[in-house]
């Protein structure tokens, strides 16, 4: 029979054990934790909202706390719910309570906080004035006056805009001089740093061949530069359509939101292509038919080649009319002889090679007598009198 009082013994020493465990435990996944800086930045989720407050899972020992207000809309509606992360920025702790901001808003704040936010790269909230020489004035928090460059404003530059004065922005202060009398304010930088994070997300999601929204940037003579948000890319002349594309800003315009076929991904190199075509129907699936051996079609010609003429029989579906099929009975040297761009013409489909995806035709015979083709009076009898050098040979023997 053992002591009771062995038993209790024994039972204190294991508790005790495990308190030292549990203590070694919270110890050892809390020496994981980096202490926070001010103005660092960091993911954080929230956990719990009140009327003034937003409580926050920051994977610290204290409890992160930010203001409702930062993340109403302009109807006053909050923006956020339980469980969705959001990107703050740490201000301060005291008591194991963190307080942190997503950027420095309105109110009293004077230059000892805004040359805090600079030295912290905290994000301060300003209002476009108006414009002035080289950029645009802000109003920053406290009524403290800074400039913004042109080349500062968005990830473009962008000249003179009327539009964006009065708008309410959130800027980077990226000079503070002269005791707050010389700051310069980047709105740029906070764009950089959300594509940043855009580029981030996309290096796990995006894949070859998925078809995403984009915005076109910029149009050059060999493509045009599709924005997709986190990263730019080519949309080569030769991937826009099926058909043959002439001039580029037939089809697109700057500013247009198109969807594109991610064609290649090139995260090295920082290479990125897209396709227009890939997005639409092959024109080819039509034919074997409704373009098949024997077919009589009208098509247009659009290239003219010593060989021969390209007709085309409608957008992606091109056919070659070689020259021995062009004039009937005439030998010309060149089909421009006889055709012009742009030409509409009857022609028959003679072979198809689905494979090479080639087309040859025939010029279509016509019940219309063709036109006259000029020719010298040598060699074209007028009226059956006979050439011009018999009639002039009669005339003199009858002189």
């Amino acid at each position: 029979m053992t002591d009771p009082k062995t038993d209790l013994n024994r039972i204190d020493e294991e508790e005790s054990a495990m308190d030292e465990d549990f203590a070694a435990l919270l110890e050892e996944s809390m020496s994981g934790m980096s202490t926070l800086k001010r103005g660092q930045k960091t993911e954080a989720t929230i956990l719990q909202i009140s009327d003034e407050w937003l409580f926050l899972d920051v994977g610290q020992k204290g409890e992160g706390v930010l203001d409702s207000k930062e993340l109403l809309d302009d109807e006053g509606q909050l923006t956020v719910g339980v469980g969705d992360k959001v990107s703050v920025f740490f201000l301060s702790g005291k008591n194991g309570e963190l307080r942190f901001t997503t950027r420095l808003g309105g109110g009293s704040s004077g230059t000892a906080q805004l040359e805090e936010a600079w030295r912290s790269e905290i994000p301060v909230e300003g209002r476009i004035e108006k414009e002035v020489k080289g950029g645009f004035e802000i109003k920053l928090p406290g009524n403290v006056r800074a400039f913004c460059p042109f080349s500062q404003l968005g990830l473009r530059r962008q000249e003179s805009d009327s539009e964006i004065v009065g708008q309410t922005l959130s800027f980077k202060i990226t000079q503070f001089g002269e005791q707050g009398r010389n700051i310069v304010v980047s709105h740029r930088n906070i764009l950089e740093e959300e594509r940043r994070q855009q580029r981030e997300a996309l290096k796990e999601t995006l894949k070859e061949g998925v078809v995403v929204q984009g915005i076109v940037t910029n149009i050059r003579d060999f493509g045009a530069f599709i924005d997709i948000g986190g990263l730019e890319g080519l949309l080569p002349i030769s991937e826009m359509s099926y058909g043959r594309v002439e001039k580029i800003e037939d089809l697109l315009n700057i500013g247009q939101e198109i969807e594109v076929a991610v064609k290649r991904l090139d995260w090295e190199n920082n290479r990125f292509s897209f396709s227009l075509r890939d997005t639409q129907a092959d024109p080819w699936s039509k034919v074997g038919t409704i373009y098949m051996v024997g077919s009589r079609c009208t098509g247009t010609v659009s290239r003219l080649a010593k060989f021969g003429a390209f007709v085309t029989l409608e957008d992606g579906i091109d056919g070659l009319l070689h020259i021995s099929k062009i004039g009937g009975d005439q030998r010309i040297k060149h089909p421009q002889d006889v055709l012009t761009l742009g030409q509409n013409i009857d022609v028959v489909i003679e072979k198809i090679d689905t494979d090479e995806k080639r087309i040859s035709l025939a010029q279509a015979a016509t019940s219309a007598s063709p036109e006259p083709v000029e020719t010298s009076y040598q060699e074209t009898p007028a009226s059956g009198l006979g050439t011009f050098a018999e009639l002039f040979n009669k005339a003199q023997k009858k002189s």
